[in-house]
């Protein structure tokens, strides 16, 4: 073979002088390569090492040294090789320029020792240990009380979180039902409206209204105010407490919100009269007022509608009506006593079953009843001419906010085109707007939903239904009915349609 031509690797990269090489097969260094061709060129060399066996040329003292030391300098591990920049004193940190001083002082004291002929024993490390010590006793507690923290914390997050397993998530932001914790600070007559309350005990709109307005003429009755304040200026803080008492407890109704702004515009008047009224006098005129709101806003505005519904009720009717209201109960009881013969169909659902009660009533006074399930609706809605309900409130586009499934009942007669009146007083009406049922409105406990007494030594399906992750009872109690499924509205001003409450709430607040 001609010494002048290049050899070449095995991986086909020419070899310009293969005379070069070493006995172990490396490649000439000095050479230039191409970057791209690096790896393989390594690979290669060391299947030569493995292939080729290895003869050792003996060399000079020199050549050994400098290979003993590239061959340490190679051995050194990359952080030795690869050393951080120092950072000046002004680039460190605070926390980093005093562990530097820590240590300079620590090698500072080390060379004084060694310069006074011996070393003396190290007793940096045993302070550091002591302080150390000493201050991870309080470190100690402080990191059990935080441990504690967190336990109780996570303890409650799991808790929290359990509690909402079964809970519809978009509806989480409803207040869930909640039992009432007495304050010594309360009158007692508030704290036992409020267990009435939540307990359902007292239901209905007007019977809520008028019995927390009676409880607040107790309360105004009792308070004697502090002797640097008079009682007109005291009242309205004393009463607040009171107030959020009973909206802690369960989410009030619209109607009673707005006996709450009327009861405080009425305070504020007190304040304001010229010339000031005496204590005394202040609180019979408040007392008083109360009781007037109640007689003409509830009372007598029940008979006004009685009396403009029975305009509209004729002989040969077949009413329907669902759930219970006051309202409608007056009306069907004096269309009776007319002598106007006529049927009703009470449709109920669950779990509070009002429509039970009424049922009662108007069977005791000799009237013809029927009774659905909510369910079954549609078949009672077969021979019904007409359909008459109550309502919690009126809002201000016309649609009206009342117990769970009136829509439903409003809906389906609108559907086989029969007409819907509503019973509902003009204190009802609210300046609100609401288009669906789920950003407002107020849950109830789902385990009334739930029949969880045994019958027959066999325990309901549902009653372990917390113990399923996937399973969630919801029992929301109002609904919203759109105003167009509305007919009319009857209220102690007239017959209006419910498309004109906005004008009623302006005239009448």
């Amino acid at each position: 073979m001609d010494p002048s031509v290049p050899k070449s690797s095995p991986i086909g990269i020419p070899i310009p002088n293969a005379s070069k090489m070493t006995a172990t097969g490396s490649p000439n260094m000095g050479q230039p390569m191409s970057s791209s061709y690096e790896n393989r060129w390594l690979s290669a060399g060391d299947d030569t090492k493995k292939s080729s066996p290895v003869v050792r040329r003996k060399s000079t003292a020199p050549e050994d040294a400098v290979k003993e030391t590239k061959k340490k300098e190679n051995t050194r591990p990359e952080a030795s090789q690869q050393q951080p920049a120092k950072k000046s004193q002004k680039e460190m940190t605070k926390a980093e320029r005093r562990a530097l001083q820590e240590q300079q002082r620590a090698a500072k004291e080390k060379q004084r020792a060694a310069a006074a002929g011996g070393k003396k024993p190290d007793n940096s490390n045993t302070k550091k240990a002591s302080a150390a010590g000493s201050s991870s006793a309080p470190a100690n507690a402080s990191s059990t009380s935080s441990k504690n923290n967190n336990a109780k914390t996570n303890e409650s997050k799991q808790k929290k979180n359990k509690d909402q397993q079964n809970q519809v998530p978009w509806l989480l932001h409803l207040d869930a039902p909640k039992r009432p914790e007495a304050s010594k600070d309360l009158h007692p007559a508030v704290l036992q409206l409020g267990l009435y309350f939540s307990e359902h005990k007292i239901v209905g709109s007007n019977a809520r209204c008028v019995a927390m307005l009676e409880i607040f003429s107790k309360v105004i009755a009792d308070h004697k105010p502090p002797s640097d304040a008079t009682f007109s200026r005291h009242i309205q803080k004393h009463l607040d407490p009171h107030i959020a008492y009973l909206l802690s407890i369960r989410p009030m109704s619209l109607s009673m919100r707005e006996c709450i702004r009327w009861l405080k515009k009425e305070m504020a008047d007190i304040v304001e009269q010229d010339p000031p009224l005496s204590d005394d006098e202040a609180r019979t005129r408040l007392i008083e007022h109360i009781g007037h709101f109640i007689r003409e806003r509830i009372t007598m505005a029940d008979k006004l509608i009685v009396q403009n519904g029975l305009q509209k009720i004729q002989d040969g009717d077949v009413i329907l009506t669902y759930a219970k209201s006051s309202v409608v109960e007056s009306l069907l009881l004096e269309t009776k006593k007319k002598g106007i013969d006529f049927k009703v169909i009470v449709v109920d659902s669950r779990p509070l079953f009002e429509g039970k009660h009424l049922l009662r009533r108007l069977v005791a006074a000799g009237i013809d009843c029927s009774y659905h399930l909510l369910s079954s609706v549609y078949v009672a809605l077969k021979s019904v001419t007409k359909v008459i309900m109550g309502a919690h409130a009126l809002l201000n586009n016309g649609a009206i906010y009342s117990r769970i499934g009136s829509s439903m009942v409003a809906m389906a007669a609108s559907d086989k085109q029969i007409p819907v009146m509503i019973c509902c007083e003009t204190y009802k009406f609210v300046n609100r707007t609401q288009v669906d049922s789920f950003v407002l409105n107020e849950l109830g406990n789902p385990d009334d939903l739930v029949n969880v007494q045994a019958k027959e030594q066999e325990a309901s399906i549902l009653s372990s239904w917390r113990e399923q992750p996937d399973l969630r009872l919801l029992n929301l109690l109002y609904d919203v009915t759109p105003s167009k499924f509305i007919s009319l509205v009857v209220t102690e001003v007239g017959l209006i349609p419910c498309t004109s409450a906005p004008v009623i709430w302006r005239e009448y607040k």
